[in-house]
């Protein structure tokens, strides 16, 4: 449980991160930019503390999975990015590759 938490918020941190480096518009605005490189660096130790315990090739996986999909939400609602068929699509092909990895996989931490 306590994994599962940590992993989330290397997500979640990725997430506000990369949303950031829209907002830093190239590193020019201060406050965003900071948020950008705190967010990576809590964001990847975060995500070091659990490949302690997960396999790195199934937490990355779902790690830049789940990263991409709230990133692209987070471009739709935030900068009103178009969400047509293609990206809907593909979306849905992402989540369905994370959630066949969750429920199939028998890969196990060493």
């Amino acid at each position: 449980m306590k994994t599962a938490i940590i992993f989330s918020l290397a997500i979640l941190t990725e997430v506000i991160a990369t949303t950031s480096l829209k907002f830093s518009q190239g590193f020019t605005k201060l406050v965003p930019s900071l948020v950008v490189v705190a967010g990576y660096g809590i964001s990847f130790y975060l995500f070091a503390l659990t490949l302690k315990v997960l396999p790195v090739g199934l937490s990355y996986a779902i790690w830049s999975g789940v990263g991409t999909v709230l990133t692209v939400f987070a471009g739709v609602l935030l900068w009103n990015e178009r969400l047509d068929l293609a990206r809907a699509v593909g979306i849905l092909l992402v989540i369905a590759g994370i959630v066949l990895i969750n429920l199939y996989s028998n890969v196990t931490a060493p």
